[in-house]
């Protein structure tokens, strides 16, 4: 029989802030960037110059995503450390009534009122504000705001993703350029749902199909578009 020592589990919610951040960024800049050289090409703009426009909205997407997860997530930040900095105070002020919050907290989720209140003394003896902030508050060291890494990871996903369509586009005849570059984008987006489901645990099928059919909608629309002002000129 083998020791409880080897017993690992392993989980996954500790990957949450970078992954989500990681597939934001590279799910753009495969379908912003794909949906834009689709667009263009179907108004029949030159080779180069639709090379000249990926890049410029490589560049840009980039920067936008990293401006935009940055605001974003420090404002969940900033949010966090007001709600903490009022749960010490009120810890503070009366820490019997904060005691008495957190034994209803686990009453609710099952135990009886001898144990929860036992819970909650050993918990806030240990460690009152940080009992306080994961069971009441929902905060969580795997889950807290981390604007610099959200930041980081969602330009640098993003610009990778972007490349991808935008260097088949240059590697591409323009003949094939509009059908090609659709296919291979939709492509990479299945091979990046696979990555996700893989790596967060969850079923591959459901994570492809659902990245690969919300952008085919959107290169499908952008590309109507491009058509329609291509027609128009």
């Amino acid at each position: 029989m083998r020791s409880s020592r080897n017993h690992k589990e392993h989980h996954r919610t500790d990957r949450v802030g970078w992954l989500r951040a990681a597939v934001l960024g590279a799910n753009d800049g495969i379908v912003s960037t794909a949906s834009l050289l689709m667009g263009v090409a179907a108004a029949s703009v030159s080779h180069s110059g639709l090379l000249m426009i990926g890049v410029a909205g490589q560049v840009a997407g980039a920067m936008s995503m990293a401006a935009g997860e940055y605001v974003s997530v420090h404002s969940q930040e900033d949010t966090e450390n007001s709600d903490l900095v009022r749960e010490r105070a009120e810890f503070l002020a009366n820490p019997a009534a904060e005691a008495k919050e957190l034994t209803a907290i686990y009453v609710t989720r099952g135990l009886d009122l001898g144990l929860a209140q036992q819970v909650a003394e050993q918990l806030m003896k240990h460690d009152a504000l940080g009992a306080h902030a994961r069971d009441e508050l929902g905060i969580t060291q795997a889950l807290s705001a981390q604007p610099v890494q959200a930041a980081l990871v969602s330009a640098a996903s993003f610009a990778i993703g972007a490349a991808l369509p935008l260097g088949a586009a240059a590697l591409m005849p323009a003949s094939i350029l509009f059908v090609g570059l659709a296919v291979l984008s939709l492509t990479f987006l299945a091979l990046l749902g696979a990555i996700v489901a893989w790596t967060g645990g969850t079923p591959v099928a459901i994570s492809m199909w659902r990245v690969t059919l919300w952008g085919a909608m959107a290169m499908a629309i952008t590309a109507g578009v491009g058509s329609l002002f291509g027609t128009a000129t």
